[in-house]
């Protein structure tokens, strides 16, 4: 699972097993629809973890994508992320 920071200020949540490939994909323009629009460009990772399995990852992804921004800050900033 991956936390992205796109350039107008939203969290995108997603899950891969390429972190650098996928930012490519999404930076290009070619990733998720949420990630498409120019104004979502450029964008950065905030955040990586790596599960044992697909499943795990999603439900993971799942979570997060249901937290609220406030949730989402705090769920950065206990993983150690604070730069967003």
């Amino acid at each position: 699972m991956y936390v992205l920071l796109t350039a107008d200020g939203y969290f995108y949540g997603g899950f891969t097993d390429d972190v650098g490939k996928r930012l490519a994909t999404h930076n290009a323009g070619k990733g998720a629809k949420f990630t498409r629009p120019k104004s979502r460009r450029p964008m950065r990772v905030l955040y990586a973890e790596a599960f044992e399995t697909k499943s795990e990852a999603l439900k993971a992804e799942a979570a997060f994508k249901k937290l609220t921004r406030i949730q989402k800050e705090r769920f950065l900033h206990t993983a150690g992320v604070d730069d967003f």
